[in-house]
């Protein structure tokens, strides 16, 4: 059983998921039977739950419950160098899908890519090169963001962009 973002699951429902990881048991809502259940458990999340069990939003014997084998896996930004084979896997599974034919990606595209701080990790980078092979054409994958925001810079002043800019932003 995969729990997605365990560390948002609210207080009341953390001891019955504990229930469930020590008795191997529930009961479903509004029903009369204990059902038994036989799983493992990976559960994931962005969250430091052992900071969240000393600030007491997070339960400490589901903590430990949970954290028998701890993998951490470093955000994007922390593995520049995951990029270039993520880009090229997520081109060619999407030009798959598309009955497109991507056959290469711009040096400086792929520089861009790596500079920016990815603050939606490997989902942002997948959308991304999802959005790139719908609107590129020919054989070249051509990222369709503006320079700045690959750059890691922070964005411009809402002020100072334009009507048209805000529109065209909004519908790439």
């Amino acid at each position: 059983l995969f729990l997605d973002e365990v560390g948002d699951i609210p207080l009341e429902l953390q001891s019955k998921l504990l229930r469930v990881l020590q008795e191997k048991e529930f009961e479903r809502l509004g029903g009369t039977r204990t059902l038994r259940v036989d799983v493992r458990v990976v559960a994931a999340t962005n969250r430091d739950l052992a900071q969240m069990v000393e600030d007491r939003t997070f339960r400490s014997d589901l903590y430990y419950r949970l954290n028998v084998f701890p993998v951490v896996v470093p955000p994007l930004r922390e593995r520049a160098g995951d990029i270039p084979l993520l880009v090229r896997y997520f081109a060619q599974k999407h030009a798959r899908r598309m009955d497109r034919h991507i056959e290469s990606i711009p040096a400086d595209d792929m520089e861009a890519l790596a500079r920016y701080h990815w603050p939606g990790n490997v989902r942002e980078l997948e959308n991304l090169i999802e959005r790139a092979v719908i609107l590129s054409r020919g054989p070249a994958l051509h990222v369709p963001l503006p320079e700045d925001r690959l750059s890691g810079d922070a964005p411009a002043s809402s002020a100072a962009v334009t009507l048209e800019a805000a529109e065209r932003e909004h519908i790439l």
